[in-house]
Order: structure tokens, then sequence, then C-alpha cells
């Protein structure tokens, strides 16, 4: 409901409705990142013909003085206004309309005075209105406004042709006349973060497996060593699983082993052991110390470290012999482990949100968070948030932030859609999504459309992985080199943020487990793999060649300005993003089929590109375009570049 505010509520004659952005009516903020425009819409209206004029205010929480900027009307009684959140932190915002009795009469007047009419009595009445708001004024302003009264009050034919003056329309738009103001102020809040929450590319790879010595695991100084190749491909963040002591009751095996052979690591999942728990790190891996010396390495190379902050346990972690309220126990007095029927995760003992203990579980569970941002991390990958409480993560997040602003979490939850929205709500600064299973073009467009056009694009902010290490998709089995370079475009061009899990990604590996599901033959959660990091191949040379062109054009920094154009052929997709000053403008053509060539023709978006032609360079071969205003022939043969990275120029 429209909440009123005026002077004389039985006066208010302007109504504000249907205002956004809002989120579950201003429960939780809207998003946005420093530099960014917040666009706010409302539909407004008053009774009669009157003049209305609106206001967005904002201002910066914590200070008292609103600023203002003008809203315009468009068709059907829609107003839109926009303003800039210059910091990092809370924005307030309310939109102010009222019945502009000046600007009526103003408006009045032209069309009296092109009429022919007698304009005396005109010019008294707005002499009447602008005495009103000198009253209101002082200083220099009403300095001002009072010498447009004496204008008023002078020669006739003078004192019209002033009144039609710009200087005139300048006085009215700088000083309205408000009277029974409505103002919306349900308490809206924009929570404004930090570039990286919306902009990222990220490499994920086990530290173990980055031995060059077949003999031995691998260390966080053997990570540093491939701090270099993962710059060189133009990666920010470098993600890697769980740094903690892993379990050894019921550790798993190879490809999920029920048990695990002598010598097997385990999965980095299952936390918690006789060396510590989800403050200590696995001794095989190095020590605080080394971990941070890490963290300083990936700075100096422009890069951060993302920590898995995965709250569950291994059954011999020290949390279940000092807090047993914290778990559930079975009728035989065993500890109750992971499931998922069928599925069984006997390596993992999950956490009782329901205890009684609660606050002590929840308090400690955010001394872990606070522990490691003291220690220097600022990107959290969390894992399974859905299987904890809402709130709980709320709190997680709002107390991490309040204190470390510049933390990052990002939701692993692959989960149904209210779940992730909600999630997102709560504060998750990025969310996993179902990018990975969107297949044709026509359910990319339907799913980005989804995550940009509705309410999602207030508060969620997408990151797109065409591989985990707990997911290889159908999509990807036995896939050909072609695939992998086009879900890696499409990844990387789509969304803002996107990732990939490396190694496995660029040996291009394609085969799937034995028993069905989306998962990696061997895969790397239960073993360590060596690999030879020296490679260089056609993934990696389209590593280097997208970060490098997202770095370089704004327009692929954004996700919500994506636009979708329309083509004669089924098997490719054309969408354009551009910057808001229409500066940075990239068109992005895919090609969905792996194997054949496809072409046709893309539509142009006049409403951005203009109705003239222009110029296109591909920005991944070199080549240029001269295109027309209407429609345009594409193309693409998956086996040179499936798809064309476009940039228009005007």
């Amino acid at each position: 409901m429209p909440l009123f505010h005026p002077p004389d509520p039985m006066q208010n004659r302007t109504i504000i409705d249907h205002v956004k952005p809002q989120v579950n009516h201003g429960r939780f903020p809207a998003k946005r990142v420093v530099g960014e425009s917040v666009a706010v819409s409302a539909s407004i209206f008053g009774d009669s013909h009157d003049y209305l004029r609106a206001l967005v205010e904002y201002r910066k929480e914590g200070t008292e003085a609103w600023q203002a900027t003008e809203m315009e009307e468009e068709a059907n009684d829609l107003w839109t206004g926009a303003f800039t959140v210059a910091e990092q932190g809370y924005y307030d915002y309310r939109i102010v309309a009222w019945v502009d009795h000046l600007k009526t009469w103003y408006r009045g007047f032209k069309k009296k005075q092109a009429d022919g009419q007698e304009m005396g009595i005109e010019l008294q009445i707005g002499a009447n209105f602008l005495s009103e708001k000198a009253d209101l004024l002082s200083g220099e302003d009403h300095r001002r406004v009072t010498e447009s009264i004496q204008r008023l009050g002078g020669n006739e034919k003078e004192a019209v042709d002033y009144v039609l003056s710009d200087q005139f329309a300048e006085v009215l738009r700088h000083y309205p006349l408000r009277r029974h103001v409505t103002v919306y102020d349900p308490g809206l809040k924009i929570k404004v973060g930090r570039l990286r929450e919306r902009f990222s590319s990220w490499y994920e790879l086990f530290p173990r497996s980055t031995s060059p010595d077949l003999d031995r695991s691998g260390t966080f100084r053997d990570v540093e060593q491939l701090l270099p190749r993962i710059q060189e491909f133009g990666f920010d963040v470098l993600y890697m699983p769980p740094i903690h002591p892993i379990g050894y009751r019921n550790r798993k095996g190879r490809n999920n082993a029920v048990e695990a052979m002598e010598g097997e690591p385990g999965s980095p999942w299952a936390i918690g052991a006789k060396e510590g728990g989800h403050k200590d790190i696995l001794p095989e891996l190095g020590t605080l110390e080394d971990y941070q010396h890490l963290m300083n390495q990936c700075r100096d190379y422009g890069m951060e470290v993302a920590l898995d902050l995965a709250f569950q346990c291994a059954p011999d972690h020290p949390y279940i012999e000092e807090h047993p309220e914290w778990f559930i126990w079975r009728p035989d007095g065993s500890i109750m482990y992971a499931e998922n029927p069928p599925k069984k995760y006997q390596d993992i003992v999950p956490i009782n949100f329901e205890t009684e203990d609660w606050k002590a579980l929840w308090q400690e569970l955010l001394e872990v968070t606070l522990y490691w941002c003291e220690a220097g991390v600022r990107i959290f990958r969390v894992d399974n948030p859905h299987t904890k409480p809402y709130r709980f993560w709320e709190f997680i997040i709002r107390e991490t932030n309040a204190r470390y602003p510049d933390v990052v979490f990002l939701a692993e939850a692959f989960t149904r859609p209210a779940i992730m929205a909600e999630l997102a709500k709560r504060g998750f600064q990025q969310s996993y999504t179902y990018f990975t299973w969107r297949n044709t073009p026509a359910e990319m467009r339907e799913y980005l459309e989804e995550l940009t056009t509705t309410e999602l694009g207030d508060f969620m902010q997408p990151n797109f992985w065409p591989n985990t290490p707990d997911i290889l998709a159908y999509e990807m089995m036995g896939a050909n080199e072609n695939q992998f370079v086009k879900r890696l475009l499409l990844a990387a061009t789509l969304s803002s943020s996107y990732g990939v899990y490396g190694p496995s990604y660029e040996l291009m590996e394609n085969r799937g487990n034995t028993n069905g599901k989306e998962e990696y033959y061997d895969s790397e959660k239960y073993m360590a793999r060596h690999y030879d990091w020296s490679y260089r191949n056609r993934i990696t040379d389209t590593y280097k060649r997208i970060n490098a062109i997202r770095k370089e054009h704004a327009a692929l920094q954004q996700t919500n300005n994506i636009v979708f154009t329309d083509t004669n052929n089924p098997n490719l997709l054309s969408y354009v993003k551009y910057s808001e000053d229409r500066s940075s403008i990239i068109w992005t053509i895919v090609n969905f089929d792996q194997h054949n060539v496809q072409d046709g023709y893309c539509a142009v978006p006049k409403d951005i590109i203009g109705k003239t032609g222009f110029q296109v360079a591909d920005l991944l071969t070199g080549a240029t375009y001269w295109w027309n205003a209407d429609a345009n022939y594409v193309r693409l043969d998956p086996g040179y570049w499936p798809a064309h990275v476009l940039e228009v120029k005007l």
C-alpha cells in the first residue's frame, strides 16, 4: 500500500504506487555497486488535470540531508528517475510528489496567451503563487523569486514576454511550489557493495593437485607457482575447496567409494579431525602463515582468494565431542550423517540448527567467519547454504559486513528458484544459477530475461559456471572442443560474473561417472591429481581473449544490461550489452551447434544502436564489418570460433 505523510492527509491529491525497486515491500534492500545508477519508477497520478511534480530523494545512511533528483513523466502515469550511489554502505530512498499550482498556472498561461486572451489577471495569479513561495525562502533565493514577482507586476507586454522566457521557466523549475506533499517512504534501502560483487572471473583448483612432484601432495607454496599462469589467463578470483583438516572416520575413497584405501585423501568437504576443525588448516597444505602469504601474493597479481565456507563436519570433528548438543543422535546412540535419499554422505555430519543451544551455535559459526576475515579473506564461496536457516545467513552476512564491508558471499545453491532468490534477499552478493542446464538458445534467452527483467535483477547477482567438481553436465559428457569453447564464451558474455573448475575444463575432461549421474569419473573431490601445468590449448587461449575483452569493455561488466535480438535460425543466440552512457556496446552472437556451421540474420536493436549503418569489430578475430540498420547476416563455424563478440562502433 502507498504510504502518505502530507501535512493534511485529507487534502492529499497525489497517489504514489508500484514503486520499483523494492524487495518484499522494503523488508530487504535492493543491491548495487559503487558508481552504479539506481533507476527508480512509480505510478504517480492525481485527481483533475493539475500539473504534478515528483522527486526521488536519497541519502547515505547516517546522514541527515536528503539529495533529490527530478522524476520525468512517461506514458500511462509512469514516472522515472535515477540517482547514483557513490560509496559502499546503505542508502535510503523515497519518492515525493505533489500538485504544483505554479506549473499548472504556467501551462494554462501559455495556452491562454497563444489564444489571444487578456493576461492581466493571469499575471496577478502567478505573482500571488510566487509570493507564497518567496515567503518560504531567504537570502539569494528570496531575492531571485521576489525579482520575478516584481517583473510580473510591471508593463504587461514585458511581463508576458518574461513569463514566456527560458529564464522564467528556470525559476519555476528551481523553485517548485510544494503543498500537500505525498511521501512514499516505507524504509526503502539500497545496499551498495564493491565492484567485485558484480564483476568477477573465478578459477577453481584443488591445492593438493598442484604439486610438480609425483611423490607428494600439493601445498599453498605450489599454488603460488601457478599464480602467473592464472593471471595470464585473466582470472581475478582464485577459489579452492575447503582447506581444513579432513576427517578419517568414514572417509570416502576414489569415485565416492564408501571405504577409502590407505593413503587416499578423502573429500575436503568432510571437515574436521584430530588436527582441528573450521579454524584450522590441513597440515599437508601448509600453515596459516603460508595461506596468508598466498593471499598476499594473489593481491600482487591483481587477484583475490576465495575461501570455501562449508558449515558441516566429519564424524571426528572436535565439535562433536565438545558440543554434542549441536548434532542429531539416533536411537542406537550413533550420530546421524548427511543424507539426500537415496544419496548417503557417510563422511559428513550435518549440524543441527534446531538445537536448543542455537544462539551459541550461531555465535561460534560467526566467529569462524570472522576468524578468516581477520586472516585476510574477503570472499567466501558458501557450500550448500540452502540446508541452513535463512535467518542464520542473514545474521552471518549482516554481522560480517558490518565489520568487513568488502566481504563477498557466493551462494552455492543449485536448488529451487524461490530458495535461491531468498538466499540472495538475505544478503548473498552472488549466486550460482541454472546456467549449467540451459542448453538451447530459447532456454538461455528465457532464463536470462527471468534473471534480468524481473525483480531478481534488483537483488540477485548471478555467477555462471559451465562446470564444477560436483557437476559434469550431461551436455558436456562426450562433448568436443567446440562445445567447451562455446559454453565458456556464453558464461563470460552473458553474466558479468562467471567461473570454471579449471584443470578439468581446459583439459576438456568429458567422461562421466558410471552411475549415470552428472558427475566426473575419477572426480578430484576424492583423489589428488597431477597435471602438467605448462600446457596451453584452444581453451586457455579463449580464457585469455575473453577475460581481456571483459576487462576492457564496460558493457560486459554488468548482467542486467542485456537485450536479446531476434534471429531467423533457432541455433543462433543474439544479444547486446551496453554501458549506461552507450560508450561501450558489445554484440554477441553464438552458434549452439557444436558440430555444424550455422548462419542466419540477426535483427538490430534500434533503440540501442540507432537507425543508421554502423561498423562492428570482432574482438575474437580482429575482423571488421559494416552492418546495416535492420538485420545482418552471420555465418559461424564452431571449429573456428562458435561466436562473434562484436564491439559496436557508432
